[in-house]
């Protein structure tokens, strides 16, 4: 994996082999990363006199300290850096002691560099997912959630947010336009929150829950009581799923918001309306309007403002911290003490599509609160569901819009089936090593069995090469 440009991961290289240090220190330059070395242990401690490496390349027999020492040693004063250690080929139990001592991963001298690329990859995905918990866990402690209960520093979010202040000093109406659990309402609520109507009502009318008959009774009230228009007076009334409600209903509402005052059904008496109306839906209203299911004049009443709330796939740097927020929540209603997420469980997250946006995420945690047994969620908490890739293997990625993660996996199974499921031959193609593409083959597998074709699984190199 090529470094980005500016992304200045510094790895340290310990060798008593001064060929081999230095020809491995050559390469990993060549990556970008940025390289310092040492010729043994004590070097190595020197070298860490200010400057701090993201990751230590050892080898393990050094005269003096050998790298499990060194590697003890870093960790005191580095806890979270990464360790890879060297050892010569046949020596097993040198790697097994030290991967018991805790080191990340081995690899055997010679050095595979291919397989050495690869180990740095996961490291550095594993750090980065151990870093976002860590920012997570503050932000849990320092609170989430902002006044109205809105969460995420996203650009998208913080700019409806933004937005949202600034048009809710005004009466205009406002519509809030959005996928299904994106958080329409919560949005809703916030332009009441941020008005100088906010110390009137709130009151919301869930549109599609009631007949057309019950509507306009909610909305206009009968002889017996008054609409949902009189007990918002001085307030906010939130209509939701504004694009379910029938023609005949569309030509009282828009009455009652161009009319004052306005007759309730069943009255004789005029009232005095003071409402501000939110509407939401998830339709395209002009889409509606010119299908003739929806009245212009009314979309235009309504439309003096519109608010577009982002799909969870729009913000999905939000989604950790919505899960920590969900988990903090839910684990407080279960009395149950859980600390996070694992490392995994967090990639799982994050490589969901979430096409149930927020309200899919939520249910999703407060699943894996109720099913966890241990101080963090791992991925068998989590449902099935998030596990499965979600674009088919054929399906080509949109770019823009694919993650690299998906492209890499297009290239990957295209170029297997281009040449019969050969792992040797789509390596060569694709400039890669042979045990990458088996190790993402495996991570395929583990997510969607079904999702990787026959032809894939036929290896004419099974054993990665060294």
């Amino acid at each position: 994996m090529s470094q980005t440009e500016g992304s200045e991961t510094k790895i340290l290289v310990v060798d008593d082999e001064a060929a081999a240090r230095s020809a491995l220190s050559e390469l990993l330059r060549d990556e970008g990363y940025v390289v310092h070395t040492a010729g043994d242990a004590f070097k190595a401690l020197g070298e860490l006199e200010g400057w701090s490496p993201d990751i230590v390349v050892t080898d393990v027999q050094m005269p003096g300290m050998s790298g499990i020492e060194l590697m003890e040693k870093i960790r005191e004063q580095l806890p979270g850096v990464g360790v890879v250690v060297m050892t010569a080929f046949g020596s097993v139990e040198n790697a097994v002691t030290a991967m018991q001592a805790g080191a990340d991963d081995y690899l055997t001298k010679p050095v595979h560099f291919p397989e050495l690329m690869l180990i740095l990859e996961r490291l550095l995905e594993r750090r980065a997912l151990r870093q976002e918990n860590e920012r997570l866990r503050d932000a849990l402690q320092a609170g989430d959630a902002d006044e109205v209960g809105w969460v995420g520093s996203s650009k998208p979010a913080r700019e409806l947010m933004s937005l949202v202040k600034q048009v809710a000093g005004s009466d205009a109406s406002v519509l809030v336009l959005g996928e299904s659990g994106t958080g329409k309402e919560l949005v809703a609520r916030a332009v009441h929150h941020w008005s100088n109507r906010r110390e009137g009502p709130f009151i919301a009318v869930p549109c599609s829950a009631l007949s057309e008959e019950m509507l306009q009774e909610e909305l206009f009230g009968d002889g017996d009581r008054p609409g949902r228009f009189a007990e918002a007076r001085g307030g906010t009334l939130f209509l939701d799923d504004i694009g379910e409600i029938s023609l005949t209903a569309q030509v009282k509402l828009l009455n009652a918001m161009q009319e004052q005052p306005s007759k309730p059904v069943g009255e004789g008496k005029d009232l005095e309306l003071d409402v501000r109306v939110v509407a939401a839906t998830h339709r395209d209203l002009h889409r509606e309007v010119l299908a003739g299911r929806f009245r212009e004049d009314l979309y235009y009443r309504l439309n003096v403002i519109t608010l577009r709330v982002p799909t969870l796939r729009e913000r999905r740097e939000d989604i950790p911290l919505l899960a920590m927020h969900f988990l903090k929540r839910y684990a407080a209603r279960n009395h149950k003490y859980i600390r996070g997420f694992s490392d995994r469980a967090l990639g799982v997250l994050l490589g969901f599509d979430w096409p149930g946006n927020v309200r899919q995420l939520e249910a999703s945690i407060e699943r894996a609160v109720v099913l966890c047994q241990a101080r963090e969620v791992e991925p068998k908490d989590l449902p099935r569901e998030l596990m499965h890739t979600q674009r088919a293997s054929d399906e080509a990625p949109k770019i823009p819009g694919a993650t690299m993660a998906e492209i890499e996996r297009f290239a990957i199974l295209k170029t297997l089936e281009h040449v019969g499921g050969s792992t040797r031959r789509a390596a060569e193609i694709l400039g890669i090593s042979t045990r990458k593409i088996q190790y993402r083959l495996n991570e395929y597998r583990e997510r969607d069995p079904s999702g990787v074709p026959a032809v894939t699984r036929r290896d004419d190199n099974p054993s990665p090469s060294h």
